[in-house]
């Protein structure tokens, strides 16, 4: 287990918990607009949490903290997701993964083994332009779309989002999306970051009055979409 971050309390990473955010290293996504760069690119160069260390804090911290949230990098690369999983609800704490969507086995093994209670799946664009935005050459769209129909059937709490760049994201793309993700139970719009822990720095962010533009156009077909990071 790869553990190269804790944060040890927030409010936002799960939305109604008092959480602890654990990081995973690694992805198999390049996502030029990646806030997580050091975790993607870099991940054998970054100071390691033993899992130990991880599960040790929890204990001390159960009465105090609801959940836990699980992200990176890319969690469900990690072999030893599974166990780790199992030893925090062990502590009693609800669990919310991030992920990509492109192990859909992982994410269904993981609802139906009782590990996790709430998923939020990045939606990264439109169908046709995933490999440009994952920094891919090919992208196995059918395991995302997978995922996406799993997440929409299985009963679990979820999420799908979105971090939208000025420079890569179009009206179209949330067109295609509210096709594709018609009648999903939330979906959320959030405003672009530029820092020097991006891929590739230098995008920038739509206006609130833009995002809205985007908003209305998804809320033709999902009845709950909102705008996270923008005042």
């Amino acid at each position: 287990m790869k553990i190269c971050g804790l944060n040890k309390t927030t409010l936002l990473d799960y939305p109604g918990k008092v959480a602890a955010t654990v990081f995973l290293g690694g992805c198999n996504f390049r996502c030029p607009f990646c806030h997580n760069s050091s975790l993607v690119l870099h991940e054998n160069q970054q100071p390691e949490i033993s899992q130990e260390d991880v599960l040790n804090f929890l204990k001390k911290r159960r009465g105090i903290l609801d959940g836990v949230c699980i992200t990176g990098g890319e969690p469900t690369l990690q072999k030893a997701l599974p166990d780790f999983l199992s030893q925090i609800k062990e502590l009693g704490y609800h669990i919310k993964l991030d992920t990509n969507g492109s192990h859909p086995q992982i994410i269904k093994t993981l609802w139906e083994s009782h590990l996790i209670d709430k998923v939020a799946m990045d939606i990264k664009t439109s169908k046709a332009s995933y490999p440009l935005l994952t920094g891919l050459d090919y992208v196995n769209l059918e395991d995302i779309c997978e995922s996406i129909e799993f997440l929409m059937s299985c009963g679990i709490d979820y999420e799908f989002r979105t971090t939208v760049v000025r420079e890569l994201h179009q009206s179209k793309d949330f067109l295609s999306i509210s096709q594709w993700l018609a009648g999903a139970k939330a979906y959320y719009l959030q405003a672009y970051q530029d820092s020097e822990e991006v891929i590739t720095p230098g995008f920038s962010s739509y206006t609130r009055t833009e995002l809205e533009e985007f908003r209305n156009i998804l809320l033709r077909t999902i009845p709950l979409v909102e705008i996270r990071g923008i005042d």
